[in-house]
């Protein structure tokens, strides 16, 4: 069997400045990593609260380790549901103010789990036209009806929502947007679903630890109640800096996962290491406000730079901070124009974003110093002229 399909494909996708390459990291995360071996201040991680490398969390995994040993060893069902897991479910249950929480192993794992085992070819799904793609995956493979609103908006949503007949409506929405950095408008997509016997289904992967007065993420930054948000998601690798995922709602929602998400009920727990570490930095994204205080301050500082610089930033809030390029080889020139002076930034290109949004996802984190976001400034104002030294 010849492959020369698959790399007339692979060509094709280098012709196009969409090809992707895997870099080495060498250190742990932070402001300043080691990448193929060189050093570089980096604004391309998710650790938004900079716990993925805090001394507290690394002492829980240890300790969870000699504790409980590093895999998981079975299904949560089996044998692989250790005393970690259940305290790391009850704690989080309670930090979110629900009945009950179920861990999973990843983000694309809780999302395919959830939402299959919600609806199936009797039901309809209704997807923000932006969302992830762990969410639209998880909605075409239902079988469910499956339609897709215009971003971010209750009037397409509402207008949708009004016409199929199914047994059950489950609308999907990111809470915060993982490639623009905008906020979903859940006050009003929560009233619309509602209205039309719907349930909202929010994946907060990247607005826990982040927003909200306690970290709570979006629903508690809107102040909205359990019935507004019926099915919450959450990812632990990002602003909580360990790994995993996990759905929150009532009694009925985890008990109904635990019976259907199959990508819950067959694979191995997450490492009990993990889970023990989360814990730790669960605490710490309660405790330390001044995490979210300061990254707020970055945020309003380089996004006063880049305006001042003449660079299209998207109205974002939040961590993520794209700036709009448009073309795919010239986020590609920027990104190594600024990698030459020693920043490492991500060019976004398609498939994963439009085709002509090309863009730099710069991510802050409360780890970052005011001077380290300066330096990216500067430097993002002698790149924009074509120099790299």
């Amino acid at each position: 069997m010849s492959f020369n399909d698959l790399a007339a494909a692979l060509e094709a996708r280098r012709q196009e400045n969409l090809y992707r390459q895997r870099r080495v990291l060498e250190s742990a995360q932070g402001p300043e990593v080691s990448v193929d071996g060189k050093r570089y201040l980096a604004f391309c991680s998710n650790d938004y609260l900079g716990l993925a490398n805090h001394p507290e969390v690394i002492a829980a995994l240890k300790q969870g380790a000699d504790t409980y040993g590093v895999g998981g060893g079975a299904s949560h069902l089996v044998n692989g549901h250790s005393q970690a897991h259940h305290a790391l479910e009850e704690e989080l249950a309670a930090f979110t103010g629900r009945e009950r929480v179920l861990l999973f192993s990843t983000g694309y794992m809780a999302n395919i789990g959830a939402i299959n085992a919600l609806i199936d070819k009797q039901g309809a799904v209704f997807q923000d036209r932006l969302n992830h793609a762990s969410l639209l995956d998880a909605g075409l493979l239902s079988g469910a009806r499956f339609q897709r609103y215009l971003h971010n908006d209750p009037d397409s949503l509402a207008q949708r929502l009004s016409r199929p007949e199914a047994r059950r409506k489950l609308v999907v929405t990111d809470g915060v947007f993982s490639m623009d950095g905008d906020i979903a408008n859940l006050p009003e997509l929560s009233r619309v679903t509602r209205e039309n016997d719907g349930w909202l289904m929010v994946d907060d992967a990247h607005g826990f630890g982040c927003l909200g007065a306690t970290g709570a993420g979006c629903v508690e930054h809107f102040g909205l109640s359990n019935e507004d948000v019926p099915v919450l998601i959450g990812t632990l690798g990002k602003g909580f800096g360990t790994s995993g995922a996990f759905v929150a709602g009532s009694e009925v929602l985890i008990e109904t996962l635990i019976q259907f998400a199959r990508t819950y009920i067959y694979t191995t727990s997450m490492s009990p290491a993990v889970a023990q570490a989360t814990r730790a930095s669960l605490k710490l994204v309660q405790a330390e406000v001044w995490r979210r205080d300061k990254l707020a301050q970055l945020i309003q500082r380089f996004r006063h730079g880049c305006e001042q610089l003449g660079y299209e930033l998207m109205d974002s809030p939040t961590p993520i901070q794209p700036i709009m390029i448009g073309d795919a080889g010239e986020a590609m020139r920027i990104s190594a124009a600024l990698e030459a002076r020693g920043i490492f930034i991500s060019a976004i290109r398609p498939p994963t974003v439009p085709a002509g949004s090309s863009r730099l996802r710069v991510t802050l984190s409360a780890a970052h110093s005011e001077e380290q976001v300066d330096r990216l400034l500067e430097a993002l104002d002698v790149v924009r002229s074509g120099g790299a030294a």
